[in-house]
């Protein structure tokens, strides 16, 4: 029987800073263990937290690119519970007075994954927040047989956990979430989101139901989600699992269950606590802070956003809707367009469809990102214009561009004329066209007949008989004009 599938949010994301969130000690990633550490995030005796200001104005900006609110005041609680990487017994935290409150994430089409693009159940949709609050991370546990490692260096990274509504009817709107709100944070500069390295990790609370005016089912948390697949593939096996026991008969618990990515299923934890099971309280030793001032300062640096920036290059430049989507996803790539874009002569739609089209694919057979191309936009708009004024063709601008990939010092002009891509004198190039025409009559006959495709063959005895490289295009215009 099928199920009304409900689901929302909680992702935890890791603030990019310098230091940590109630210590001096720097954040970090693959150094050897326990080495930033203090007495304040190991958790000891006597040791008190200080407030680390930068993380709570990237959590505040956060909260701006994502349309939320704030109090006007914010403080931070005491969430106890006992886990071995969390030594304090308690996680410093916030419970009633978070830093941004509502918000939401547009679900880009290009975030979608690809098998499901083309039939996207919710067009434009906007996924609800709840909250974002900010708190510092646990330490990073290494489960060996019967042993468990403790690498401390995290411990105290400052997290915002961004909690969304219920929003969410798919394992296809889960990932294009999970997309879109990372290219949001990681251009907005707020997080890297890394998923690879723990920077940003997800739990999935779903529930089932019948009928939309049925209250929600029982929520079941899944944990250990560290990539946008295995999202993906633990909502498509606890929906299956959820639904197969309901038709059974046989009631869900609130619950948190454990995803086992090798095995491919998901595993009882715990039966699920409730708020109060965690005694929250006010940290005693930290202020509640204003928020007013903080974002009176912050509020000049919000920058455009993707769809914001998707809808300019539309407007100002001409490219498609989904051109326009790709070149906005990656600030590297977007900077790079519009340099490239702003090459007097160069339409923009053009200067699109060789980036995409032609630059990405050299630079990706090569494993170079578009951020370290060696190439810099001004040259690169230096060989477009050399395409639009009809010196080169696109294939033989392909070919100059491998060289300055190599060379990048060196001017696309001089390169095109070493590969001898030289203008061809316009009576020489008339004269070849019809010294081809005069020699393949039985050729020149069946184009006249209808077979067009010829004409490249008549083209490619005309490159053979110059004694330079004339432009394809140009050669095949000639010889249509004649015939």
């Amino acid at each position: 029987m099928p199920y009304l599938v409900t689901i929302g949010l909680e992702v935890h994301c890791q603030v990019k800073t310098r230091t940590k969130m109630f210590c001096s000690c720097e954040t970090s990633f693959g150094d050897e263990p326990n080495t930033r550490t203090c007495p304040v995030c190991l958790g000891l005796p006597g040791a008190l937290p200080v407030l680390n200001r930068y993380a709570i104005e990237k959590t505040l900006l956060a909260g701006l690119y994502l349309d939320c609110g704030s109090p006007e005041i914010s403080r931070w609680d005491r969430k106890s519970y006992f886990y071995p990487d969390m030594p304090k017994n308690f996680q410093t935290t916030q419970m009633d007075f978070p830093l941004c409150l509502g918000g939401s994430v547009p679900l880009y089409d290009h975030c979608y994954p690809t098998d499901a693009r083309k039939s996207i159940a919710r067009p434009g949709h906007r996924v609800r927040l709840n909250r974002i609050h900010l708190e510092e991370d646990v330490a990073k546990s290494t489960h060996l047989g019967n042993s468990s490692l403790i690498d401390f260096n995290r411990a105290g990274t400052p997290l915002m956990e961004i909690v969304s509504e219920p929003d969410i009817e798919s394992a296809e709107e889960a990932g294009a979430y999970l997309r879109s709100l990372q290219m949001i944070l990681q251009q907005a500069g707020i997080s890297d989101a890394d998923m690879e390295k723990g920077q940003m990790r997800c739990d999935v609370n779903i529930s089932l139901r019948k009928k939309k005016e049925d209250p929600y089912g029982a929520k079941v948390e899944l944990k250990n989600l560290n990539s946008i697949s295995a999202v993906r593939r633990a909502i498509y096996h606890e929906v299956e699992r959820q639904a197969e026991e309901l038709d059974m008969g046989i009631p869900q618990i609130q619950s948190t269950r454990r995803w086992d990515d090798d095995r491919g299923e998901t595993q009882l934890m715990r039966t699920k606590e409730d708020a109060h099971d965690y005694r929250y309280f006010p940290c005693p030793d930290l202020l509640p802070i204003v928020t007013g001032p903080i974002l009176d300062k912050v509020r000049p640096m919000l920058g455009e956003r993707p769809h914001e920036r998707s809808a300019r290059y539309e407007a100002d430049f001409g490219v498609t809707t989904y051109d326009a989507s790709v070149l906005s996803s990656d600030l590297p790539l977007a900077t790079y367009f519009e340099a490239l874009a702003a090459t007097p002569g160069i339409p923009g739609k053009k200067a699109a469809n060789f980036l995409l089209n032609t630059l990405l694919g050299t630079l990706n057979d090569r494993s170079i990102a578009i951020a370290d191309s060696p190439v810099g936009a001004g040259k690169i708009g230096g060989l477009l214009m050399l395409v639009e004024d009809g010196t080169l063709a696109l294939s033989q601008a392909k070919e100059v561009l491998a060289v300055m990939l190599d060379a990048p010092d060196r001017d696309p002009a001089a390169v095109a004329k070493e590969l001898g891509f030289e203008p061809t004198d316009a009576g020489e190039l008339d004269a070849l066209c019809d010294q081809v025409i005069a020699a393949n009559p039985d050729k020149v006959a069946e184009i006249k007949g209808g077979n067009e495709k010829l004409l490249n063959w008549l083209t490619g005895q005309v490159m053979k008989a110059s004694p330079s490289k004339p432009n394809p295009k140009q050669v095949t215009d000639l010889l249509k004009s004649k015939l």
